[in-house]
């Protein structure tokens, strides 16, 4: 028994000419905008409201920055300053009299044996740390 495997999956299909139903969409409802705009406020006052909603609906329409479509791309931006932020490499403030203190009574060989190393089982710790932790558990 043989079976026809589906093809092309990626590829929408072309319903309203040369535009598919998402393309249409983004013109009409950019159009739509535009109208109203234009019957409430006026050429004058409304062109510049005009211009950005007709530019967003032609941005969603047809520009696809690295081949991924411009509506996953201002998604990701709104999800992006709508969520909290986990900030991890904080710089904590340091008490500059204590350190140039400790640094006067410091010969120079001990500020040589001071520089911190990364040993091979810390290293180890932090990768596998980076790799399998989750944080937001």
């Amino acid at each position: 028994m043989q079976f026809k495997v589906p093809q092309f999956l990626e590829i929408e299909d072309k319903i309203f000419g040369p535009f598919t139903f998402k393309q249409f969409a983004y013109m009409a409802g950019g159009g739509g905008m535009c109208f109203v705009v234009y019957r409430a406020m006026g050429l004058f006052w409304g062109a510049i409201p005009i211009l950005a909603i007709g530019g967003l609906s032609l941005a969603l329409t047809f520009y696809k920055p690295n081949n991924r479509p411009f509506v996953d791309i201002l998604q990701s931006g709104i999800k992006y300053f709508s969520q909290s932020k986990l900030y991890i490499w904080k710089k904590r403030p340091v008490d500059t009299k204590i350190q140039t203190e400790r640094m006067r009574q410091m010969s120079k060989e001990e500020i040589k044996i001071f520089t911190p190393r990364l040993s091979e089982s810390k290293l180890k710790d932090l990768a596998w740390s980076l790799d399998v932790l989750d944080l937001k558990k």
